[in-house]
């Protein structure tokens, strides 16, 4: 009987420490999710009821003209917003994921003087905040001509990158046993054909979370499209939002329903690549035990 009670006790402390895990992750879950519940809510309800107490989070009627009424706002072209949105991230993430995989190549593969310190230098610039480089940003995109161009948005992430990217993608090159460019090297492949041939495409989980991360960043970028463009032509869909706000009064119902549009293509993207983030997160020393 007493060997029985101590193999119940670790059972017992081991479901208890389960259950309150678990049940913290829901509440957790929950909360993070009421703020979008509310918002797919205001969405589908009749004008002037979304503020109503105590509030109905299940609208009825569900009011599906408030989506197709916020994409044929007279003055907000919702699509064009979302072909620049698309444009610029796109391109920017591929520049970023090409750039950063590449400097990230040096440092983990490549031995060369003074490796360590310009990788402490490049982690360094993570303790400067974007803002403050926004002043000398446009007075250098002015002088180019750039200001009110979707350039701004796009070229620098292929001529600079980003030290978080550098550092997540370096620590995953580290796993990658270095036999495989020695191999590569008698076999009188250089390092560049290494990186792109021997390297890349076996990065798969890590570059799925760079992209993750990236898309996520320039798809929700505010300020930089309120600072460099001008033109309603050339808004992106996270400031376009903004206009549907005004001084008059805001329809939120519509910009919830954009909103839940703008969305949408992210969560899209998060669970079709969740087993290439996770993994990559994990195998870079990020997940934990």
């Amino acid at each position: 009987m007493g060997v029985l009670r101590g193999g119940l006790r670790p059972f017992s402390s081991a479901l208890a420490s389960n259950t309150v895990r678990y049940a913290l992750l829901i509440l957790g879950g929950v909360i993070c999710f009421i703020p979008l519940g509310w918002m797919l809510s205001t969405s589908l309800k009749m004008p002037g009821t979304e503020f109503i107490f105590p509030p109905n989070l299940i609208p009825r009627p569900v009011v599906w003209s408030n989506y197709i009424d916020a994409v044929t706002r007279p003055g907000h072209p919702f699509f064009l917003y979302t072909r620049n949105s698309v444009v610029i991230t796109l391109t920017a993430t591929l520049g970023t994921v090409l750039t950063s995989s590449f400097v990230a190549f040096g440092f983990a593969r490549i031995r060369f003087r003074g490796r360590d310190f310009w990788f402490i230098v490049l982690l360094s610039t993570l303790m400067l905040p974007d803002v403050v480089r926004l002043i000398p940003s446009f007075i250098l995109f002015r002088i180019l001509g750039w200001i009110d161009t979707l350039l701004p948005l796009i070229v620098p992430f292929w001529f600079g990158v980003n030290a978080f990217y550098v550092f997540l993608i370096r620590q995953y090159f580290r796993t990658i046993p270095l036999e495989l460019d020695e191999a590569a090297l008698m076999d009188g492949a250089t390092y560049v054909r290494i990186y792109w041939q021997v390297v890349l495409p076996i990065s798969g989980p890590v570059l799925g979370a760079v992209t993750i991360f990236s898309v996520l960043s320039h798809w929700n970028d505010f300020l930089g499209s309120l600072i460099y463009t001008n033109s309603v032509d050339l808004r992106t869909l996270a400031l376009g939002l903004r206009f549907f706000m005004s001084r008059t009064g805001t329809d939120w119902n519509q910009l919830m329903a954009a909103s839940i549009l703008m969305l949408a293509p992210i969560l899209a993207l998060f669970f079709s690549m969740q087993r290439y983030f996770i993994r990559g997160i994990h195998m870079t020393g990020f997940g934990g035990r």
